[in-house]
């Protein structure tokens, strides 16, 4: 089977470019939903707005799903100070430094975008002693608009309020050499794979081994993404970036295999088999332990889904700052995806 590169790499940037913090999902699932159609395979979405596609399979003893996420880390306004600039609070876990300088977008409840800067309440190395040493977390930031706004009562007037959503530019770059740069590859890499992996079943018509069902999910960067999955499920591989880093073996031309995250062991038979499909078919993979990691089949195994499962993904560096990973990633972790379905 032929992976259609440029598809991959474009969709991929696609989606980065989209703004799609943990609950506010609607608008880049509208693509997703787009591309099930285009490739032929029936989309549905749950109440809480995660999104199953399903491609039939040969035979009907069992359903492997596979999960991805498109929600992201971001903010949300916390409060408006009295001198016209925003306090937030976060939406999961961005690295806090690296968000100092970045650009950023603010929506409000009626579809107002107002552009602005994440800084310092020490901005300036000319006026504060400290605008070096003071720590960079969310007592010591705020959002500078960029609006002539000198009061709370001058924002208000603009539509902002508590509770709208503060979009952080992803800065979005593929290279020559196929490195893909930006925030948030965490998870939309592993997105494109999965639209990759269908683009190329739907070209080739290939029929899956068993039924599959790829469930994207909205809320995995706040924990509960995949707490509801379908129920004829019975076994899910979380396809997620693999970490990078300290004492681990991914790198980022990799398909990383997890053995274990912060939930504990991934199921040791699956885990197995991946590993065995991996050398077999002479693809570039590591296995690893994720040390601070959860991913969304934990969440489905929290929420009492009686399924195994397992996690894979392309090697990301530097996540939840300005992420790294490069197209082999991908490619692998697609390959590795094709031989467990159709094995």
């Amino acid at each position: 089977m032929e992976i259609n590169k440029q598809f991959v790499l474009d969709t991929a940037k696609k989606l980065l470019e989209h703004h799609s913090p943990s609950g506010f999902c609607f608008e880049i699932m509208e693509e997703i939903a787009a591309y099930a159609k285009s490739f032929g395979y029936s989309f549905e979405t749950t109440r809480k707005g995660c999104g199953i596609i399903t491609v039939p399979g040969s035979q009907e003893e069992r359903v492997i799903g596979l999960s991805a996420h498109v929600d992201t880390l971001g903010a949300m306004v916390r409060s408006i100070t009295g001198s016209g600039t925003l306090s937030f609070t976060l939406v999961g876990g961005p690295i806090l430094p690296t968000l100092d300088g970045e650009y950023c977008k603010v929506r409000t409840r009626e579809g107002k975008i107002y552009t602005g800067t994440f800084l310092s309440t020490s901005p300036s190395a000319h006026v504060y002693e400290d605008a070096s040493s003071k720590s960079r977390d969310t007592k010591n930031m705020e959002v500078r608009l960029d609006e002539v706004v000198n009061s709370k009562e001058d924002v208000e007037a603009l539509g902002i309020a508590n509770g709208d959503y503060i979009f952080i530019e992803p800065k979005t770059t593929i290279t020559e050499s196929g490195y893909i740069k930006s925030r948030f590859i965490d998870d939309k890499a592993s997105v494109a794979a999965l639209m990759g992996l269908l683009e190329m079943l739907s070209r080739e018509k290939v029929t899956p081994t068993y039924t599959l069902k790829i469930f994207i999910s909205v809320y995995e960067e706040v924990g509960h993404g995949s707490s509801y999955i379908p129920e004829d499920i019975t076994e899910m591989i979380a396809v997620d970036m693999g970490c990078i880093g300290q004492d681990l073996a991914c790198t980022e031309q990799d398909v990383s295999i997890c053995a274990k995250d912060s939930g504990g062991p991934y199921d040791y038979q699956m885990t197995s088999k991946l590993i065995e499909l991996a050398k077999v078919n002479s693809l570039r993979f590591t296995v690893d332990i994720y040390p601070m990691y959860g991913s969304d089949v934990g969440a489905a195994l929290r929420g009492g889904n009686n399924i195994c499962g397992a996690l894979i993904g392309p090697g990301v560096h530097a996540s939840h700052g300005m992420e790294r990973t490069h197209y082999d990633g991908l490619e692998n972790t697609i390959k590795l995806l094709y031989h467990y379905i159709t094995q």
